[in-house]
């Protein structure tokens, strides 16, 4: 049985703490210290201090975070251990900065009476967009005490049919927009035949809209419109991420003098290659 929400105040020092730790990683502060400095910094009365002394346990031992959120499931939601786990793969290309800033922004969401549906497209835009898997990604979404039973049975039906039919089909079925139109012209007895509604009008008339199309665009489309929270983006650009240009320079410069050292070895230095035009080795 899912647990719970937990109270807004847990959610707001939630966020302080994916926020805090995410800036001092970048500031190459380790992370048994971040957990052991962070703990007097939130609030005494709720219980996300000794969450972090778990985690902190959790660290020094296995040097992972994440089992401990799996296991106390009581306190973090199954979709914020999923995506540390997925950040901790030992070769994933899923950066733990990128994880911190998708759960802050959660976390955020959570703290401001969020609603099931946005919920829910934030959390499977973080799972396409950064390739997580639909499989334990979509279960891990299902066990979260933030949705009803109906949600719960619906997202587990996606892992079978996001391989036959496009995300945006799949919620315009399930939207009041869908049967709104399924009832023009047709009689009253048409309310009797209506099945599952989990999304509102405005949503399935933008699904409707995206059919055919990059599920992307369906999501910016609903943040657009509807305000749903934004997806961070990744904080690595490429595998081919440009070096600072002073060292650039530097290393082009090494690599000029292994080839001048290699050219003497081989005796082939021709020394004039380096003589501005017009100059001579007595001119020199």
């Amino acid at each position: 049985m899912s647990t719970p929400p937990l109270d807004r105040e847990e959610y707001v020092e939630q966020e302080y703490f994916f926020r805090v730790y995410r800036e001092r990683l970048l500031e190459s502060v380790p992370s048994q210290e971040i957990l052991q400095t962070i703990h007097e910094e939130l609030l005494a009365t709720t219980r996300l201090p000794l969450a972090i002394d778990f985690l902190r346990a959790e660290i020094l031992h296995h040097g992972r975070i994440s089992g401990a959120m799996t296991r106390l499931a009581h306190y973090f939601a199954p979709f914020q251990a999923f995506v540390i786990r997925c950040s901790e793969e030992d070769e994933s290309r899923f950066e733990q900065l990128t994880a911190l800033r998708i759960l802050e922004l959660e976390a955020r969401y959570r703290a401001r009476s969020p609603g099931m549906a946005g919920l829910f497209i934030y959390q499977l835009e973080c799972i396409a967009r950064n390739r997580l898997g639909y499989t334990d990604g979509l279960k891990a979404m299902s066990d979260d005490p933030l949705y009803s039973d109906d949600w719960r049975r619906w997202i587990l039906r996606l892992q079978s049919e996001l391989g036959t039919l496009e995300l945006a089909e799949l919620i315009y079925r399930v939207s009041e927009h869908f049967y709104t139109r399924r009832a023009t012209g047709r009689s009253k007895q048409a309310d009797a035949d209506r099945g599952l509604v989990l999304f509102g009008e405005q949503e399935g008339r933008i699904a409707r809209a995206n059919i055919g199309r990059d599920p992307l665009y369906l999501f910016a489309a609903l943040q657009r419109h509807l305000g749903y929270p934004s997806v961070p983006k990744s904080v690595v650009n490429d595998d081919n991420e440009r070096l600072p240009k002073a060292l650039e320079v530097r290393l082009q410069k090494i690599e000029q003098k292994l080839k001048i050292l290699e050219m003497e070895t081989k005796g082939g230095l021709d020394l004039s290659r380096f003589y501005k035009p017009g100059e001579t080795p007595e001119s020199c």
